[in-house]
């Protein structure tokens, strides 16, 4: 199928406060605006759904042209975030798991205020750093909590994690390591007052476990994102009121899909997880994208062709979030609307999101 890039009136952007953007975005986007479209040609009205990306692994180097310390391409993250904002994604929660990437994300946030905000925390995976950490695991936490709160102090910063445990990739960090450091950072948690940002991969009965333990002491709850579990799970966690997060690999086969179509509209929010989770033609979910009112994705090129109108093949960005709604709403039977509204409303009811103050503020 032919691809076209989608594109709603550039100039709109124009109109957003100066305040929100860094100065680089904003000469971006007037040149936008003001030359013709390179690549497939495609205009569109400005989308009327409104996307929270809740999980993007945007401080990923991959985002600026960089794979495995190799450069690749130019430094497009200016370009990746016009196709998200052209798409209508106008929240970003950049995912941070690990204090590298913690730091990285909250810098973007600092960067563009309104649009992107930062997740503090150590993935399950990423565990044993705390065992590394020259300074020692208490050291490390001790850091980690300061910059937890310095940066939701700052609002820049609106959940704690990506935090949970993951027995799938038991090679990355062990099941002793994960199960200590994850009961450390959930103790950390008692004392935030900041909703969660969860991760589990075949791990349930732990997982939900050292919740519950804590319960009376989180609040805040938080969601359980990428979720791939079983009916049965999401059900055990909307019960214990955490939201439930979906991407293209919560919908890769029929089971996956049933069970989307189990969750609650009140405890659904979505993410891309890019640059991860694409959603693929082989997943289960792919026939519920084959309509003529499903919005086509940029076209994707090789890395070795990349050019800036142009989504890299492999790299899933935050403009593909509209697939997921679509997906979800094709699941559960009801109009994209209602998926989109929904997700909107849960995300800023949970995480907050605020908009950037004005200038004149």
């Amino acid at each position: 199928m032919k691809t076209r890039i989608l594109l709603h009136s550039r100039a709109s952007l124009l109109q957003q406060t100066s305040s929100t953007f860094p100065r680089q975005f904003l000469t971006h986007t007037k040149r936008m605006a003001s030359s013709t479209t390179d690549g497939p040609e495609a205009t569109t009205p400005k989308p009327t759904m409104k996307f929270a990306d809740i999980g993007i692994n945007l401080s990923d180097p991959i985002f600026r042209g960089i794979s495995h310390g190799k450069r690749i391409h130019e430094d497009d993250l200016i370009h990746i975030i016009s196709r998200a904002r052209d798409a209508g994604v106008q929240k970003m929660m950049i995912t941070g798991s690990d204090l590298k990437e913690s730091r990285g994300a909250i810098k973007l946030a600092e960067e563009y205020p309104g649009l992107c905000f930062a997740t503090v925390g150590v993935h399950p995976c990423s565990a044993k750093s705390f065992d590394s950490y020259p300074a020692g695991p208490e050291a490390m936490l001790k850091e980690l909590k300061a910059l937890a709160i310095e940066s939701r102090d700052r609002g820049t910063a609106t959940a704690f994690g990506e935090i949970g445990l993951d027995y799938d990739r038991l090679f990355l960090s062990d099941k002793e390591t994960q199960l200590k450091y994850f009961a450390w950072q959930l103790d950390l948690a008692t004392e935030l007052e900041m909703p969660l940002f969860l991760h589990s991969r075949a791990a349930a009965e732990d997982f939900e476990r050292m919740l519950k333990e804590r319960l009376k002491k989180l609040p805040k709850r938080g969601v359980v994102h990428s979720f791939t579990g079983s009916a049965e799970e999401m059900r055990r966690l909307v019960d214990l009121g955490f939201d439930i997060g979906i991407n293209g690999c919560s919908m890769k086969t029929e089971e996956n899909c049933a069970v989307v179509k189990e969750v609650p509209l009140e405890r659904l929010q979505i993410e891309t997880d890019g640059p991860w989770c694409e959603m693929r033609p082989s997943h289960a979910s792919a026939k519920y994208l084959k309509g003529d009112e499903v919005p086509k994705l940029p076209k994707a090129v090789k890395k070795e062709k990349w050019a800036k109108e142009c989504m890299v093949k492999g790299r899933n960005e935050p403009c593909a979030i509209p697939h997921v709604a679509y997906a979800v709403a094709g699941i559960k039977g009801i109009s994209v609307e209602e998926v989109a509204e929904a997700a909107w409303t849960n995300s800023l009811r949970m995480f907050g999101l605020k908009d950037a103050p004005s200038a004149s503020q």
